[in-house]
Parts: structure tokens; sequence; C-alpha cells
């Protein structure tokens, strides 16, 4: 019997020696243009040079996330897909779609933190209202009528956006988008809607470029890279601080050995200054997990709190 175990433990062990020996393919599950592509494709590089095989990103959009979780998940477990998820796909989708094919927790082992992106609150360049405040003021003067766009039913920044409406009693229009952040700030930028939460990755160059209007920021404190935009704290609400965290996960039953590799090499790729520099500029901050066992205790913790949240707005899928 023990020399059938040594059998049965001997290839998996080898296997996780050699690799990788091929490319590794990483799913995104929203398009380009958005928060998780643009953190994916700075990662790639640098990530691919300490493996020593390509990274070959794949976006994997629709569904609000779900369809590239799906794929990830369905995916054999040897170490060759990665699934860069975040706050939305992985913690807030399984309490808004309550049919999923696949639960996260279970079908996905956790790899590693990798970013926290906090959300700003921006507007079409043209909307007339420049603050919180005015924009709560034109939507009880004009109940029903502004709309707010949202990278998906279940994303957080379609959530924080319910906490703005539900502490002020705002009625507006849901106007959600397919493929993530990108489409929905073309949306905004082309004037399909008025305003909407989105993470600060996704929107900080149209804002430079005067593309869109700067609201608010949801971090706990103002962002450098847009120092003159207040805070939702100091906008009037004490307790909307809220950010979008990125991490790395691959198929249950990925080998132990295997994960322990990946989580020692993207934590020096989260380390190089250069990936570091780079992401800051976009908005994105660089945080780590301790260890892959401290990032599941961290979603598992994320998936009960957002899960609250969602009961408590009944937000349902559009």
């Amino acid at each position: 019997m023990k020399k059938l175990f040594l059998f049965l433990l001997f290839p998996v062990a080898a296997f996780a020696q050699g690799y990788p020996n091929r490319p590794v393919r990483m799913i995104i599950p929203f398009a380009p243009g958005g928060a998780s592509d643009f953190v994916g494709r700075i990662m790639q590089p640098r990530l691919g040079e300490l493996l020593g095989q390509p990274i070959v990103v794949e976006n994997r959009a629709g569904a609000s996330g779900n369809i590239g979780v799906e794929a990830a998940a369905r995916s054999a477990p040897d170490g060759y897909t990665l699934f860069l998820g975040n706050i939305g796909t992985i913690a807030v989708n399984p309490a808004v779609f309550t049919m999923l094919p696949v639960n996260p927790l279970a079908d996905l082992a956790a790899v590693t933190q990798v970013v926290d992106v906090p959300s700003v609150l921006v507007a079409n360049g043209a909307f007339s209202a420049g603050s919180v405040k005015e924009l709560v003021a034109l939507a009880k003067a004009s109940p029903g009528k502004l709309n707010y766009g949202s990278p998906g039913s279940g994303s957080v920044n379609r959530l924080e956006m319910e906490l703005l409406r539900i502490a002020e009693g705002l009625d507006m229009v849901h106007v959600p988008y397919k493929g993530g952040a990108g489409p929905a700030v073309a949306g905004l930028m082309g004037g399909e809607t008025h305003v909407m939460f989105t993470t600060a990755a996704s929107a900080i160059g149209q804002v430079r470029g005067g593309k869109l209007k700067l609201l608010a920021v949801t971090s706990p404190r103002r962002m450098e890279q847009a120092p003159s935009a207040p805070t939702m704290v100091e906008s009037g609400y004490p307790d909307f601080v809220t950010g979008s965290w990125q991490g790395v996960f691959v198929p249950a039953g990925t080998p132990r050995d295997i994960v322990k590799r990946l989580f020692t090499a993207i934590q020096s790729t989260m380390g190089t200054p250069e990936v570091a520099e780079r992401l800051k500029n976009g908005g994105a901050e660089v945080v780590t997990s301790q260890s892959s066992a401290a990032f599941a205790e961290f979603v598992a913790a994320e998936t009960r709190r957002w899960a609250r949240v969602v009961r408590e707005s009944n937000a349902t899928v559009d």
C-alpha cells in the first residue's frame, strides 16, 4: 500500500518540479480598457520573466465576469491557467447571481492579492453637477431622470451607487454594461450615462484628459494622482470607504507546490519597482498577501461582507 501511495504521489511531485514548461494562460474576466486588464498586462511581462515562460492574457468578458470565472474554474488544475479575479467576480457576484454554475470559494484556489484600487465617482464631462452635493440635489429635483452606469449588476461599483442612493433616497436608473469597466466608461464619455462609480485605474486617464469629471474618491485619503478631488468621507458620508481588490486564483485542486511557486513569483512581480510605479500612476496600489491561506481567509470574509450589502440594498440582476 505504501509503494502504491508513493507511486501515485511521484508524478505530481515530478510535475511540480518541472513547472512551468510551456506558456501560462491568465484569464481576465473583462474586456480591455478596464482596471483588471490594466493590472494584468502590467504584471504580464515581469511574471513571465520570473516563471521562465510567456504569460498569455485571455480576455473572457461577459455576464459581469461570470464567464471568465467559469472558464477558469473548469480548467485543468495544472498551474497553466491563472485567473485575475476581483472583488466583484469573487465576492459580490455569488450574492447577486443566485444560479451561478460555479462557486468561486470552492472551485478556485486563492494564490495572493496583488492590488487594491480605490473607486472614483465620475461624471460625463458636460454634466452640470461638479460635486457629490450637486449630484444629489440634481437627482432629487429630477427623480427617475438621471442614470448611472456600472461594469455589471454584480460589480462593487454598482453597489457603491446603491449605497449612495439608499443614503439619500435617490431615484436613478441603472445601466449595466457587458464587458466590465472599459465599455461602461466609454459609455459615460459618449453621453449614454450621466455618472458612475468605477475604479480609479479605469478612469484616471480620461479625467486627466478632460473627458470625465471627477466628483469624489472612495479611498480613506485623497488620491495622490488627483489631490483636488475630495473623498466621499469629506463629501459627507463618514462610512463610505471602499476599494476594489484584485488577486490571482487557480483552479481548485492545483498542486500545492505549484501554488507556492506562483505565490513566490507573483510576490516578486509586485515588488518590482517598475511594476509598482506603473500601477501607481494608473491609480492602483500594490497590496499583497502574507500567504495564500491568508488571502483565502480575506476572500471568505469579503464574500460574507458583500453578501450582507447585497441583501440590505436589495440589489438584483438588471
